[in-house]
């Protein structure tokens, strides 16, 4: 079955274009669009979407909230939130990863990336492009724990070997990545990503990668 997929974004030309890169992947099928988070909100309850390509800054109700409202608690459907970003304006990303999206992708990546994005993100992964993460959490480098701050009890819960997973999904590697970091196998990453995001309380590695940076485990701009 396709992917089904609603647009938001307050520019109908950008949501023309979306449309017209993912009708052409013949998993994918756009189901909607809304120009604002009141608009997604409905439509989400209407169309029940896999995929939400989410924009932050709209009319009415910003991303954030909207993203906050579609996977809370109280949701209703399966909908995963990606959010488009424009990166040099947006400094609610951060918020809105926090607020349940599942990952960040810029407005101007290739077409390629963003189909690939959407696929990731229905398959219940975390979109965390290394490169995306590294530039943003160094651009809000101020608004994050300088290190300095009691660790949170919740990461002492953490075996060694896990927490060096932790700071590695932090960096944006993907469990293949990881496990040859670590000289391990692919499962046994698997493994330690799951004991990590379940001891946490997290929900995915996007999570686990602002968890990370909050708790002061991973500093921006360090290797």
């Amino acid at each position: 079955m396709a992917i089904r997929v609603l647009l938001v974004d307050d520019q109908p030309l950008l949501r023309t274009g979306f449309r017209m890169i993912l009708e052409a992947e013949q998993d994918l099928a756009v189901v909607g669009e809304a120009g604002d988070g009141l608009q997604a909100l409905e439509q989400v309850r209407a169309l029940q979407p896999d995929v939400v390509l989410m924009d932050i800054r709209m009319p009415r109700m910003d991303g954030v909230e909207a993203t906050r409202q579609i996977t809370g608690p109280a949701k209703d459907g399966p909908a995963k939130v990606l959010v488009l970003t424009t990166f040099d304006l947006d400094e609610y990303v951060v918020e809105a990863l926090r607020a349940g999206a599942s990952g960040f992708l810029l407005k101007d990546a290739p077409a390629n990336e963003l189909v690939q994005a959407i696929r990731v993100v229905a398959a219940g992964e975390a979109m965390l492009a290394p490169s995306i993460t590294r530039r943003l959490l160094d651009k809000y480098a101020n608004h994050l724990p300088s290190g300095e701050e009691a660790v949170p009890d919740t990461l002492h819960t953490l075996t060694e070997r896990e927490v060096e997973v932790l700071k590695l999904v932090a960096r944006g590697l993907s469990n293949a990545e990881i496990a040859a970091d670590l000289f391990v196998s692919e499962t046994t990453v698997k493994t330690h990503v799951g004991h990590v995001l379940t001891k946490l309380g997290l929900r995915d590695r996007v999570q686990a990668a602002v968890y990370a940076y909050e708790s002061g485990l991973v500093r921006p701009g360090a290797q």
